[in-house]
């Protein structure tokens, strides 16, 4: 399978495409078939070093992706060979296929292609958690959003007026 590998910290553009042998699905893990993987300002930091977590070297950036699942590995019960899903995976999305902790892994929205799915868990759920956990945001209250053209920024809007 390819992958685009970070084999040491540096400029983004030290990223290379590489042949890659296909991870198994051990205990609790879900193997997916990746057709879209999202990416974010994270990433970049991750891949440059300078993000406030070192994944060990090399390693496949990419943190949330939307695909298909190709294997389940013991004990996993909340998805199944076939289904379409959306992971939160840490590093790794930026391959063809991605190993995924199983309770990181959702079934893709009816109606929702794979494109938004695999931008969907990143920048919806850093502004849910800003706005309920952080915010503790209440019906009735007014919410300022800064920099609302981005995804995280669109998101928030959309949630705090759900909310």
């Amino acid at each position: 399978m390819k992958a685009l590998m970070c084999r040491a910290f540096g400029p983004i553009d030290t990223l290379r495409m590489e042949e890659m042998p296909s991870p198994v699905a051990g205990p609790g893990k879900v193997l997916i078939d990746v057709k879209a993987a999202a990416i974010n300002f994270p990433d970049a930091l991750i891949v440059q070093g300078l993000y406030q977590s070192k994944p060990a070297l090399p390693f496949s950036p990419g943190s949330e992706l939307a695909g298909v699942v190709a294997a389940v590995g013991e004990g996993v019960t909340n998805v199944r060979i076939g289904d379409r899903v959306i992971a939160l995976v840490g590093c790794g999305a930026f391959a063809e296929e991605c190993l995924a902790d199983a309770a990181q892994v959702l079934p893709l929205p009816t109606g929702m292609d794979f494109d938004l799915g695999a931008a969907f868990v990143l920048t919806y759920g850093t502004s849910l958690h800003a706005l309920q956990r952080i915010a503790k945001l209440k019906a009735g209250e007014t919410v300022l959003v800064l920099g609302a053209a981005g995804g995280v920024g669109i998101a928030a809007i959309e949630i705090a007026k759900a909310m």
